[in-house]
């Protein structure tokens, strides 16, 4: 299978979880600080902003896939951010690697019409979002909208859920609030919008449960396990991944903080069924993002 450029069944995994923090042009999609503070947290050896192209040999040097987005959290953090329409543009010279998502800014009165010429104009096939980072109570209704016109345009959401290391060890965690990223919050937006696929990214990571609850109850709901090294998973995500929710995860890195071939390497380690396996590494992401 072939779309967009990429040979699915060549692929050895689909990485749903990349983030793209420096532009072409050197600009970081958050300021140092923060950049800084995420790196400690993860104790990250890497880049901690490594551009487009260097992400894209990557994966290809591997035989991955990765879905590649920037959060735009300008109105919150005050920090200009990258833009959406300029990775997507530029993705498309590693299309059978590279499947860019978008973000925007939920605070923006412009939102929607951004969204919308994200996917029309630049092709993005899906977006991602923090609310945590971005501040922003992901079930108000003053975000319904911009949920409804995902949903017209059958495209994806991921969603920064549980803990965060943006942030992690300055004093107030510089205004970044967890709570905002509890996936029991976007429990309304799944029944609300039933055709909306959301995925909530980290599992939740420390509330796996509610994240676990949800993808249980509802069809639209997926769980990626970026953010964490597997040998650090929960026996109760653990089995749910192995058993009766095997359809509803999805491989993510993190990366650049925790590297792909880390997080395979632990992934390993686990006790889980050989059939289970490629469906959490590559299946399940290309049912979800339609490849």
């Amino acid at each position: 299978m072939t779309q967009g450029g990429i040979n699915v069944e060549a692929l050895t995994a689909i990485d749903v979880h990349v983030h793209v923090e420096q532009d072409a042009h050197g600009h970081f999609s958050l300021d140092q600080e923060l950049l800084d503070a995420s790196a400690k947290y993860f104790k990250s050896g890497e880049d901690r902003a490594p551009k487009l192209e260097v992400i894209a040999e990557r994966y290809r040097s591997l035989n991955m896939a990765a879905v590649v987005f920037t959060v735009d959290a300008t109105t919150a953090t005050g920090h200009p951010t990258i833009s959406s329409a300029e990775v997507a543009e530029a993705a498309k010279k590693f299309s059978d690697v590279l499947i860019p998502f978008g973000s925007v800014d939920p605070h923006s009165p412009s939102a929607l019409e951004t969204a919308r010429g994200l996917v029309e104009d630049h092709g993005v096939r899906g977006f991602k979002f923090h609310p945590s980072l971005q501040d922003f109570r992901p079930d108000s209704p003053e975000y319904f909208s911009l949920y409804e016109l995902l949903e017209n345009l059958g495209v994806p959401a991921i969603f920064h859920t549980g803990q965060t290391g943006i942030g992690a060890g300055l004093p107030g965690g510089r205004g970044i609030k967890l709570a905002l990223s509890d996936p029991l919050l976007l429990d309304e937006v799944a029944a609300e919008f039933p055709g909306l696929t959301l995925i909530l990214a980290h599992a939740g990571m420390p509330w796996y449960e509610n994240a676990i609850a949800m993808a249980t109850h509802k069809s639209n709901v997926f769980i990626d396990l970026s953010g964490w090294s597997p040998k650090y998973f929960p026996s109760g995500l653990l089995r749910a991944a192995s058993t009766y929710l095997r359809q509803k995860f999805l491989f993510g890195s993190d990366f650049p903080v925790i590297t792909p071939e880390r997080w395979l390497r632990d992934f390993e380690g686990l006790e889980i069924a050989d059939e289970v396996r490629p469906l959490i590494l590559k299946e399940n992401a290309a049912r979800v993002l339609r490849l």
